[in-house]
């Protein structure tokens, strides 16, 4: 198979798993430019950041025209956890590698058991509760100044949280950001995918003006023919996410943020043996 052919291939696939599920395009896309395409670490690195920023940013408008965004709270979830992902990424200059994707990996299997706990309670409940709640307002300034403190509190706390966890391992910033929407705030599947979009091309922004700024570039072929794929079927998965059930959406997120977990296990614990 081609270069050309891996990046539209690989492509596509990274697209449709950001624009339905809102995650695994990092994850996906730095193994693809390393070992398909041929791109060093520090290149593959800043190249995904190009192909999942784009992709987000037009998956985010897709999946907002079809009202499965909640744009003020993944604009300021973005902003909080760019802090968290800067602090992050400095302190994981001071831990080995190995370490690293072993964490990631437990990170990971906790991540996809409280997902499948949140669905089975999902179930039973009805999801009557979660109707009801997940759309109001935290903060509202008219007519009268009124604030959710307790839920505030929590957004800003789970941002910060999502932005340290990011910046630390480096890779995952979706398999963070849709389980801290659908668990810390309760959102629904297809609103939490949407706008983890949002979320994610503000932390892909911020990630690359800085990689930018210290001389870090990729090598722009592959990654264009990779972004271009991507965006495609960023798009396409977001028009998904809107039709599709809900339940079956975080199934699938569900069994792969685990899949992701054995995979990076299966990596990380030879070298640290």
């Amino acid at each position: 198979m081609t270069p050309v052919l891996v990046a539209l291939v690989a492509g596509a696939l990274i697209g449709l798993s950001l624009g339905a599920l809102g995650g695994g395009g990092s994850i996906l896309a730095v193994p693809v430019l390393v070992y398909a395409l041929g791109q060093s670490p520090v290149q593959a690195t800043t190249g995904s950041l190009v192909v999942v920023g784009v992709t987000s940013l037009l998956g985010a408008v897709t999946a907002y025209r079809s009202g499965n965004v909640l744009l003020g709270r993944g604009v300021a979830f973005g902003l909080v956890a760019t802090g968290g992902a800067v602090v992050g990424a400095k302190a994981s200059a001071h831990v080995p590698e190995a370490v690293l994707l072993a964490a990631f990996s437990v990170l990971m299997l906790a991540v996809g058991g409280l997902m499948v706990v949140r669905q089975v309670r999902s179930r039973r409940t009805g999801g009557v509760q979660q109707a009801r709640t997940f759309d109001e307002p935290i903060i509202r300034l008219s007519p009268t100044f009124a604030c959710q403190c307790p839920r505030a509190l929590k957004v800003l706390v789970t941002a910060t949280a999502v932005g340290l966890l990011t910046g630390f391992l480096g890779v995952g910033g979706g398999f963070l950001v849709v389980p801290a929407l659908a668990l810390a705030l309760a959102l629904p599947m297809e609103y939490a995918a949407g706008t983890s979009l949002v979320v994610i091309t503000i932390t892909s922004a911020a990630a690359l003006a800085v990689r930018a700024g210290t001389g870090m570039h990729p090598d722009w072929g592959p990654v264009l023919a990779l972004t271009v794929a991507s965006a495609t079927g960023g798009v396409l998965g977001a028009r998904l996410a809107a039709r599709a059930d809900t339940r079956r959406l975080s199934a699938a997120f569900s069994g792969l943020v685990v899949a992701v977990a054995v995979a990076t296990a299966a990596q990380a614990l030879p070298a640290l043996a």
